[in-house]
């Protein structure tokens, strides 16, 4: 089905990004937390939100389930759902960095194709890919909400990591190896990377 073609045209605001930046005393960009389910997204992207707070910037987390539960609960896991759903969310995500926050995301996103799709959406040095690494042996030992076993018995078709595929990221900003590190450390890592490239400041 092709959309029908839109006489809408982008109204330029009365401020602009700079404005926001001046306003909220730091800088924007979207932080995008990607890796296979029980990787430890969620829980790495939560930890960084808390230090942002601290900071006081503002920041907002946007996670894979809680989106499918409104803006994307009409969407399944074949491919092209998949694509769409990771289309909406980086338009969402861009939406919150024009306003100057930090969108912070985790999402599975297994495709490349998808991820390069939202990052051309910024621009330089706005869109920051943190793979969050972790063997499918270990996520599915942890197996926080139960899909692994829910998968493997038939459950869940199209489940990332075992009946569809899950492509890594060819050269992120950063890496997170949650079998090797903890979460406070990690998140230290990432805090450290933002304060070096000036985006929690002016």
């Amino acid at each position: 089905m092709q959309p029908e073609v839109s006489n809408a045209d982008w109204r330029r605001t009365t401020l602009n990004i700079r404005d926001r930046y001046a306003l909220n005393g730091h800088r924007s960009c979207v932080l995008w937390f990607t890796g296979l389910s029980g990787a430890g997204k969620s829980t790495l992207a939560a930890a960084v939100e808390r230090k942002l707070y601290a900071l006081r910037i503002r920041s907002y987390v946007l996670d894979g389930d809680n989106i499918r539960q409104g803006l994307n609960k009409n969407l399944g896991f074949a491919p092209e759902d998949r694509t769409e759903n990771i289309r909406r969310i980086g338009e969402v995500s861009k939406l919150l960095s024009d306003a100057g926050l930090f969108a912070v995301v985790a999402c599975i996103s297994p495709y490349k194709a998808d991820r390069d799709s939202v990052r051309s959406m910024f621009r330089e040095g706005e869109f920051i890919e943190i793979y969050v690494k972790c063997s499918i042996e270990e996520c599915e030992r942890r197996d926080p909400k139960g899909l692994y076993q829910k998968a493997r018995s038939g459950e869940i078709p199209n489940f990332t990591g075992l009946a569809a595929p899950y492509e890594p990221p060819v050269n992120p900003e950063l890496i997170m190896d949650t079998e090797t590190r903890s979460i406070a450390a990690m998140a230290d890592t990432i805090m450290q990377y933002l304060e070096e490239r000036e985006l929690l400041s002016l």
